[in-house]
């Protein structure tokens, strides 16, 4: 048998590299679990910051508007179904509150596509409701 080829013994090193990468995967994860007021957060910071963006660029176009305008209402559809369900957890209380700020997204989002309000509300709502996920008190 003859020695292996430097080619081989190259596709031989990355296929060992690949499955110690592989492994590692499995037995320490690079990032621990989200809860999920963590990924809460995240998606709603990330839908303000689409918002703002989107206002800004308005005069280019209104297509990224409203489809920025779009998510941010699917996104409040989805919690207040959440918070209207009674399995959720949440004091009545609160969840009264969100189930009415969805109401008012909705009203005032119709507003921003027919020109008659900007995206500032919305987005300081986002940001209270954020700051409320990470325990935080604030005017807004």
């Amino acid at each position: 048998m003859t020695a292996p080829t430097a080619a081989v013994q190259t596709a031989h090193a990355q296929s060992a590299a690949q499955s110690a990468q592989a492994r590692s995967a499995y037995t320490r994860p690079e990032s621990p679990q989200r809860n999920p007021r963590a990924l809460e957060y995240d998606l709603i910071a990330r839908m303000t910051q689409r918002l703002s963006a989107a206002w800004g660029r308005r005069e280019g176009g209104h297509a990224g508007l409203l489809s920025a305008l779009d998510d941010n209402l699917r996104l409040w559809s989805v919690l207040a179904a959440d918070v209207a369900g009674p399995e959720n957890g949440l004091p009545a209380p609160l969840r009264a509150q969100l189930f009415y700020l969805y109401e008012f997204t909705a009203h005032h989002s119709r507003d921003v596509r027919e020109g008659k309000a900007s995206v500032e509300v919305l987005v300081d709502i986002n940001t209270a409701v954020m700051r409320g996920l990470r325990g935080q008190r604030g005017g807004a």
